[in-house]
């Protein structure tokens, strides 16, 4: 019997810990996007709400700066995010940073969750769906189709091809993992420094299949101002003051 058919077997709803990393610079903002007010709420917030609300989730490890620990920690106490068990200091890259967090949960953890913290607009219902698929197929992720057409480029900016808009997808998060194949794959990445966008690449570099459930369009990431506008008519449109 595989991995793949002890995931399959289990008769318990699957249960995961979340790692929620905020621990990048922020540079294309230009100020600290998980700290910032979104309707009245740090960013940061909005996004942990959501794990502490989903009862797929077990608990919650922020990964943040190092300068940044006790004000989250903070944080999390005043809005009674019950499920955060730590805030740790992450390294100098996504990976470091998501094996810093998957190092951190519980030793009988299953299934690891790693999410974004830029990302505020995560649902319960998402990150069930994710979860679900990961404990069906020991990876998971969100994804969206293109509607523009996509093309490949060379390094001088021309044209050199067409990408089949059939076969490719816009991956978000929560990226659900099997978490000892998780730990490896990251394991791999940090020590032999290669860089790695995602935590799906991760899994790929172990030989693993991510299965894809779909994403929410609403589910985006505050990388610069103009996202902002984005997010303000998100909350607007569902009801919220800005």
């Amino acid at each position: 019997m595989g991995i793949a058919d002890l995931f399959r077997k289990t008769k318990t709803p699957p249960v995961c810990s979340a790692v929620v990393v905020a621990a990048g610079a922020s540079r294309r903002m230009g100020e600290d996007k998980t700290l910032m007010l979104l309707g009245g709420k740090p960013v940061l917030i909005r996004t942990l709400s959501a794990f502490e609300q989903c009862d797929s989730v077990e608990e919650i490890v922020v990964v943040t700066q190092r300068d940044r620990i006790v004000e989250i920690a903070d944080l999390c106490k005043k809005y009674s995010l019950s499920k955060v068990s730590k805030v740790i200091a992450g390294g100098a890259t996504r990976s470091e940073s998501s094996l810093a967090g998957a190092s951190e949960v519980k030793s009988d953890a299953r299934l690891i969750a790693i999410h974004d913290g830029a990302r505020p607009f995560i649902t319960p219902e998402l990150i069930t769906a994710t979860v679900n698929a990961a404990s069906e197929h020991m990876a998971a992720a969100p994804a969206l189709r293109s509607t523009d057409t996509l093309k490949a480029v060379d390094d001088k900016g021309f044209i050199i091809g067409t990408v089949d808009r059939e076969t490719t997808v816009r991956i978000q998060t929560p990226q659900v993992f099997s978490a000892e194949l998780i730990k490896g794959g990251l394991t791999k990445a940090v020590t032999g420094n290669i860089a790695i966008t995602d935590d799906c690449l991760a899994m790929e570099m172990m030989g693993v299949k991510v299965f894809t459930v779909e994403g929410d369009e609403s589910n985006i990431k505050l990388t610069t101002p103009k996202d902002v506008i984005l997010a303000e008519a998100i909350l607007a449109d569902r009801g919220e003051k800005i």
